[in-house]
């Protein structure tokens, strides 16, 4: 018998393992990659524990090759590329090109740079669609077939009315049978992987899942994360993580059940008053809520919520994923940095503490990846992908769901406070009728 949430691909949690204890991949031959984007994602940052290019160093070694770094704004590019020329990982980098696009790429490759991974950290406005310009994953596909895909989420941040693209793209890398993960780090937690072993191992049928985000937005200083024209919105900018892993439990997401409801920048409680941007500058229709809060039926009868919230300050944020079945509660807290886990279970009204302070998920999906380009390990459950294109685009639909049920719900609040407010005039303009 299959059950919600189970049937999406697990890996056991003890085969995650940290990257100072990793072992480099065997083998002679080196590894090519070319990096699609030079920023933050890419080559680190001091907002966060990402940096794909540190993950690729220690997994491959000096194997890895990168032979191509592509970004239009090549000055950047070089500028990382000098700093780690300058480091003692000099030999993946000491012959990289740098190229303001992919065909530029495909126009100068000489045989001996054919890459056998891409990785793709561009900015999601520009990925994810079918129309030109920001197709990258189609570009990919026909210069480079069978070459393997990483991409970075959200897949897309495009309007909903490209949606289906995106869908589409998925079906072009699956007809291709092109390895490609996308970057939904957080499936790749130990803490995470326990929870699913225990989902499984325990034949439970997941019955509710309970997420919430909240953000520090004094450290965010990027103006476009508070524009919803450019970033899409925190739910699908951010919040996609958590409505990730609340389907990688919950399951399949009935669509049409989303229901939701926001606190706008122009309601009283939705006032911020350590703002490092001037909100001023985008236009009023365009800012972000401070809350948004959403319900859903899950396909198999579950339920699930997801509440986003812009309202801390300081570094922090605070994060948790609950998980509910019949006899368990599985609480995930603080995902992002020393993530633990608190497990209830049937008989016991107490709660058992998990901790991992040595996890590096970043590291375990390129680990995962690399793994299953080799094809090293004869026991297939030994690597695993755990977030395909097209899984990652119904995490996508489901976060502009979310947003769409957020705005029509404020919106129909507005209409209903409009009609109420003319209802009044008119009653006050009609003439006194006689007693």
């Amino acid at each position: 018998m299959s059950h919600a949430g189970s049937r999406r691909p697990s890996i056991d949690p003890w085969r995650l393992i940290p990257m100072d204890k990793s072992v480099v991949v065997p083998g002679n031959d080196d590894f090519n990659v070319v990096f699609v984007g030079a920023g933050n994602i890419m080559f680190g940052s001091d907002e966060g524990p990402w940096n794909h290019s540190f993950r690729f160093e220690h997994k491959l070694g000096p194997r890895l090759k990168v032979v191509a770094l592509i970004d239009p704004a090549t000055d950047r590019a070089r500028a990382v590329l000098k700093a780690k020329c300058d480091s003692f990982v000099v030999s993946a980098y000491k012959d990289t090109r740098v190229y303001k696009n992919l065909d530029d790429f495909v126009h100068n490759m000489t045989p001996n740079q054919r890459p056998r991974a891409i990785i793709v950290g561009s900015p999601p406005m520009f990925r994810g669609s079918t129309k030109p310009g920001r197709d990258i994953e189609l570009q990919i596909l026909k210069h480079f077939p069978g070459v393997a895909l990483f991409i970075e989420k959200p897949i897309a941040t495009g309007p909903f009315s490209e949606l289906q693209d995106a869908f589409g793209v998925a079906k072009a890398i699956s007809d291709a049978k092109a390895v490609c993960s996308v970057g939904y780090m957080l499936r790749y937690l130990k803490a995470v992987q326990m929870m699913k072993q225990i989902i499984e191992e325990n034949n439970l049928t997941v019955m509710a899942t309970i997420a919430r985000y909240a953000c520090a937005y004094e450290a965010i200083a990027k103006p476009d994360w508070w524009d919803k024209s450019r970033s899409a919105g925190p739910i699908i900018e951010q919040g996609t993580h958590f409505c990730d892993l609340s389907r990688y439990f919950g399951g399949e997401v009935d669509i049409s059940s989303v229901s939701a409801h926001s606190l706008e920048w122009d309601e009283n409680a939705g006032k911020l008053s350590k703002l490092n941007i001037d909100e001023s500058i985008i236009a009023p229709e365009n800012r972000i809520p401070r809350v948004t809060s959403a319900t859903w039926k899950y396909d198999s009868g579950a339920v699930g919520s997801f509440t986003h919230v812009v309202a801390l300050q300081g570094t922090n944020y605070s994060c948790e994923l609950e998980v509910f079945a019949d006899g368990y509660s599985l609480k995930l807290v603080n995902p992002y940095v020393q993530p633990v886990l608190y497990v209830r279970k049937p008989g016991d009204d107490h709660e058992q503490t998990y901790r991992f302070p040595d996890d590096d998920p970043f590291f375990s999906e390129v680990s995962n990846l690399i793994d299953v380009v080799e094809d090293i390990e004869e026991d297939p459950e030994a690597a695993q992908i755990l977030s395909t294109f097209e899984d990652a685009c119904r995490t996508y639909e489901l976060t502009w769901a979310i947003r769409l049920a957020s705005e029509a719900s404020r919106q129909k609040r507005i209409d209903a406070n409009k009609a109420a407010a003319a209802a009044v005039e008119a009653e006050a303009e009609a003439p006194a009728t006689a007693a």
